[in-house]
């Protein structure tokens, strides 16, 4: 498995991460003794990077990777975004970003993945009430403890990262970043680039739009909430996934592994997030990483998928709204 650096000051990690939120029903139902056998299948080929929120299934999430990964800690680096607040049903209250509840929110991790340490801890998503540089501030005072290896971001815009790392050293951004989310190359790369930050980019399968078969969407799955998803913009968005097919099946890959390639081929400072619930499709995302293009290759993507081409917003309204990287 290839090796990418977290920033200037981060971990090395594997060239390529594994999302482990669809393992908690985001998706709809997810099998158990599947996504155990997954976690630690990844671990097999490599991967050392998971990625998990403390509110994935209100703490299931973490309780799953802490029983894969049981006996075998030391292979891994965990990535923890914290702060969302969500009530019985589910539903999000916002997020948290004091430092209280940093500390709070730390000491449920560590000990629902049964750990000493966080690898990378992250807030995901700005509170607009606290100031960042609190809420940093209160992370890297759980490094003096040495509960935290190294403090990373999500989701947030170039002036909030800008007045972070001000405060201590960040490792990395977590954003959306793929073929058909590209927001991320309109000021935040370059942002990131000048302070020496990486992106763990998540949504590179845009959520499984990019897929060799089409998607099907449950009741209990959130995705049908989201614009991309829906009506028309479905239809445009299938459409430009075709199109990615049939240059995918010229080079001899699949599409999933074109579009994995295609983000880990932006820099050796993005390290692509393939969120994943089945070993089989493990397989075929690790297989994306000895992937490469030609400059003509990439022009030939380019003009199939130009910037802006997908159909709807990442986010509903109301989502989009929490994003401080689109502002």
């Amino acid at each position: 498995m290839q090796k990418r650096q977290l920033g200037a000051t981060g971990p090395v990690v594997s060239a390529i991460g594994l999302g482990c939120m669809g393992m908690s029903n985001a998706y709809g139902p997810a099998d158990r003794d599947e996504s155990i056998a997954t976690i630690r299948a990844a671990m097999d080929a490599g991967v050392t990077l998971l990625d998990t929120g403390d509110f994935y299934g209100m703490g299931h999430n973490e309780m799953l990777i802490g029983e894969a990964i049981r006996g075998r800690r030391d292979e891994v680096q965990l990535s923890v975004k914290f702060g969302g607040m969500r009530d019985h049903a589910g539903a999000f209250l916002g997020f948290d970003g004091r430092p209280a509840a940093v500390a709070n929110f730390l000491a449920y991790s560590l000990q629902r993945l049964g750990t000493d340490h966080i690898d990378v801890y992250r807030p995901a998503r700005l509170d607009p009430n606290v100031p960042i540089e609190d809420t940093i501030g209160a992370i890297a005072d759980q490094i003096e403890k040495g509960l935290v290896g190294h403090i990373g971001l999500s989701e947030v815009g170039a002036e909030t990262i800008r007045r972070a790392h001000a405060v201590h050293p960040i490792a990395d951004l977590q954003i959306e970043y793929g073929l058909l989310e590209r927001g991320v190359e309109r000021e935040i790369l370059q942002v990131t680039r000048e302070l020496g930050i990486s992106i763990t980019a998540y949504g590179v399968l845009s959520r499984g739009l990019i897929s060799s078969t089409p998607v099907e969407i449950g009741k209990n799955d959130w995705r049908g909430h989201t614009p991309r998803f829906q009506g028309d913009n479905l239809a445009q968005n299938r459409a430009l996934v075709e199109k990615l097919g049939e240059i995918a099946k010229n080079k001899g890959v699949t599409v999933a592994q074109l579009a994995i390639a295609w983000v880990a081929a932006r820099g050796e400072d993005v390290v692509p997030l393939v969120g994943t619930t089945k070993r089989a499709r493990l397989s075929e995302a690790i297989g994306a990483v000895d992937v490469t293009f030609t400059e003509r290759e990439l022009q030939e993507i380019e003009a199939v998928v130009p910037v802006g081409a997908a159909a709807g917003t990442r986010y509903a309204a109301e989502q989009m709204a929490m994003l401080d990287s689109e502002r």
